[in-house]
């Protein structure tokens, strides 16, 4: 069920992600956050999700998302209204890369401690 849950999370943070990406730069929500804070944050919870839920996979996992930081960044230059920045894809693949340790870290305690999966229940 956990799992479950993670993936679902994992492929729903990655549709956003693109959403934001690639839409005009008014649909784009504003927060309070600087931009690349945000950037690196959005790409750092979307690799720790993505290692969580298929951690047999979680070095494709965060090849694939940090070589889909610079993509997702290029697709920019579809919009009119936005624009590709080398250094906002080394943001976005410096959090993919925290995010992917931070997984590893947690799926290391994950095996030291035998659970398999995040208990809900008390």
């Amino acid at each position: 069920m956990t799992q479950r849950i993670l993936r679902l999370a994992a492929w729903l943070a990655l549709a956003a992600i693109l959403f934001v990406t690639v839409s005009p730069i008014g649909l784009r929500p504003h927060d309070v956050m600087p931009v690349d804070v945000d950037r690196a944050l959005a790409f750092c919870v979307v690799t720790a999700l993505f290692a969580l839920s298929y951690p047999r996979h979680w070095l494709a996992i965060g090849l694939a998302i940090i070589v889909g930081a610079f993509a997702i960044e290029w697709l920019q230059e579809l919009s009119p209204t936005r624009h590709a920045r080398l250094d906002d894809a080394l943001v976005k693949a410096a959090g993919a890369f925290v995010g992917l340790c931070l997984a590893r870290l947690v799926q290391g305690v994950r095996d030291r401690s035998g659970t398999q999966g995040v208990s809900l229940a008390p």
